[in-house]
C-alpha cells in the first residue's frame, strides 16, 4: 500500500467526503451539543476514539466475524468503546459530561460509526481502515468545532468560556438554542456547497483552456 493511498483515505473524510458537510450524517449530536466549543470538542474527541478503536478491531477480526451476525458484533464492539469514553469523560471532566448528557451513550447509534464499519472497516486492511476512521472522525470533529465556535461566539460573546467582547455586546440568544443550530448549519452547508461549485467550475475552465490550447 502506497503512502499516498493512506493520505487519500485520511483527507477524503476531512473535505471531499466530510461526514457532516457532504454526507450529512450524525446530525443529532451535531445540532444538540454544539452550543459551546468545549462541548463540541468533547463530543468530537469521544466520537474520534470510538470510531478509530472500533474500526481497528472490526478490520483486524473481519475474517473471523460471521456475516450473519456482523451488525450485532459491530454494535458490541462500538458499545465497548463508547462505555470507555463515557466513563473517561465522567472521571476527567464531569461538568462537560453532565452537559453532554445522554448524547455520549447515543454514540452507539451514530450512523456514521456503524456505517464506516459496514462499508469500510469490515472490507479493508487494518491500516487503511484506521486511516479512513481517522479522516472521518477528524472531519466530524472539525464540523462540530466549526458549529460550536460560531454558536458560542454569537450566542454568548465568548469562546471556550473566555469573553471576547465588551459589556455592550448583546448576545444572540437564539444561537445557543436549537433553532440557532439549524441556522448555523444551514449557512455553513451553503458556503461549503458554494465553494465546491466554484472549484468545479474552475477545474472545468482549466480543462477547457487546455483543450483549446491543444
Amino acid at each position: 500500500m502506497k503512502k499516498n493511498e493512506f493520505h487519500e483515505e485520511f483527507i477524503k473524510g476531512i473535505w471531499r467526503d466530510n461526514p457532516v458537510f457532504v454526507q450529512v450524517l450524525g446530525m443529532c449530536p451535531m445540532l444538540a451539543v454544539t452550543n459551546s466549543a468545549i462541548n463540541a470538542i468533547a463530543m468530537g474527541m469521544a466520537t474520534f476514539f470510538v470510531l478509530v478503536g472500533s474500526s481497528f478491531l472490526v478490520s483486524t477480526f473481519r475474517h473471523l466475524i460471521p456475516k450473519q451476525v456482523r451488525i450485532s458484533c459491530f454494535i458490541i464492539i462500538i458499545a465497548t468503546f463508547v462505555t470507555i469514553a463515557d466513563y473517561t469523560l465522567l472521571a476527567l471532566v464531569p461538568a462537560v459530561h453532565k452537559e453532554l448528557g445522554a448524547f455520549i451513550p447515543l454514540i452507539v447509534a451514530n450512523c456514521l460509526i456503524l456505517g464506516r464499519q459496514e462499508a469500510f472497516a469490515s472490507r479493508y486492511p487494518t491500516k487503511l481502515a484506521v486511516m479512513d476512521a481517522m479522516g472521518m472522525a477528524s472531519g466530524f470533529l472539525l464540523a462540530l468545532l466549526s458549529l460550536g465556535s460560531v454558536r458560542e461566539i454569537l450566542g454568548d460573546g465568548a469562546l471556550f468560556g473566555m469573553k471576547l467582547f465588551g459589556e455592550n455586546f448583546e448576545p444572540w440568544v437564539i444561537m445557543i438554542l436549537p433553532p440557532g443550530g439549524f441556522l448555523t448549519l444551514g449557512v455553513i452547508l451553503l458556503f461549503f456547497n458554494w465553494f465546491r461549485l466554484k472549484k468545479d467550475e474552475f477545474l472545468e475552465d482549466v480543462a477547457a483552456a487546455e483543450r483549446g490550447g491543444n
